[in-house]
């Protein structure tokens, strides 16, 4: 098969990457997809191959891509798949939409629908007054009718969580098959490490991460917070910082590990569709303190890998991280957890969805 993998854009190694990373690893000699892509931020397998870029990687002011959200859809669409048998989209905004061959197989494999015009819309967009606000309303209700009716060009969606899986449902009105990420590698063994007395936040620095939520957690118990990660709130966040709180951003993969394993707790503020990140700290017998919904629920196991809190307050997170910090954890319970999220298990199910839909998509042509 000629395969076409597709990824909203390439900016830098986070959780989606991670999940590409892997989509690669089964298709080596797939052709890679993207709106925008900055050279030296992924790792070598990704850039090590034939990238193709839409018209937006030509636009001036790259680094501010997401001033030319409302041109994300007319440039997914401008991406010519004519040819390709397989199509895999790797999607958390625009990638699921490309516009495939009839008789192409069209998988999409999605870490969130659009979530600044769907389910988060009043979190990243607080301000009910100005032309500002007018301006993006329009621009939001476009996007959600193009998202809801590009998913018509999905065979078969895939989700990274059940969270995810009921959202896909709710907003596309699709089913989906969840199939957790690959967050660590086959055979992969939990490492004890002393630990040291501060807690940990790996994120990036968007609204509702509820990083600020934490800071003034911190603010209040005094215990020591270091924060690694960068965004479009590292600014405001910078501003509010009290002496035990510290940000470190853009700091490389080994050191972010290297952290991870040092720290006391991991701290997870806020709701989000997966996290890898959780995983990775159980995988070094950090326990983790995480908001009690969302994709959490499905990666934390409560009294045996974390504790939840269940409201996002001040009050409720310091007593989870009390109990966290007080309670013995051991390292066979963090095992049993991650082995759910090894890279061996998604390769597994990724190959067998595709042969499956492969089988059936030649069954029907009468080859």
């Amino acid at each position: 098969m000629k395969v076409a993998i597709i990824h909203d854009w390439l900016n830098g190694m986070r959780g989606g990457e991670v999940v590409l990373d892997s989509l690669l690893k089964i298709y080596p000699e797939a052709d890679l997809f993207t709106l925008f892509y900055e050279p030296g931020k992924l790792n070598e397998r990704i850039e090590n191959r034939r990238i193709i870029t839409a018209f937006t990687d030509r636009l001036p002011f790259k680094s501010k891509y997401r001033w030319y959200l409302p041109l994300f859809p007319t440039a997914i669409e401008s991406l010519d798949l004519r040819g390709y048998d397989l199509v895999l989209s790797s999607s958390h905004c625009v990638a699921k939409g490309v516009i495939c061959d009839p008789d192409a197989i069209h998988i999409s494999y999605v870490h969130s629908p659009m979530r600044y015009v769907w389910d988060l819309y009043y979190d990243y967009f607080p301000a009910r007054k100005g032309l500002k606000f007018f301006l993006f309303q329009a621009v939001s209700n476009y996007l959600r009718t193009w998202d809801a009716v590009s998913a018509a060009r999905v065979d078969r969606f895939l989700a990274n969580s059940a969270f995810v899986a009921r959202r896909i449902l709710k907003f596309y009105r699709r089913e989906a098959k969840v199939v957790p990420p690959p967050c660590l590698p086959k055979g992969f063994k939990v490492k004890q490490t002393q630990k040291e007395d501060f807690d940990l936040i790996v994120s990036a620095f968007a609204p509702y991460k509820r990083i600020d939520l934490a800071i003034e957690a911190y603010r209040k118990n005094g215990r020591t917070l270091k924060i690694l990660g960068s965004g479009q709130e590292y600014k405001n966040l910078a501003k509010i910082l009290p002496p035990n709180v510290e940000i470190l951003p853009h700091r490389p993969r080994k050191e972010v590990l290297e952290y991870m394993a040092k720290a006391r707790v991991f701290v997870f503020p806020g709701m989000e569709d997966f996290g890898i990140a959780p995983v990775e700290a159980q995988g070094n017998c950090t326990p983790v303190v995480a908001f009690g919904k969302g994709g959490a629920l499905e990666t934390v196991v409560p009294e045996k890998t974390g504790v939840f809190f269940r409201e996002q307050t001040v009050e409720s997170l310091n007593s989870a991280l009390l109990t966290a910090i007080s309670s013995a954890w051991k390292p066979r319970d963090f095992q049993t957890s991650v082995d759910r999220f090894t890279e061996e298990k998604f390769i597994i199910q990724i190959s067998r969805m595709v042969d499956s839909m492969n089988k059936n998509s030649r069954a029907r042509k009468g080859n």
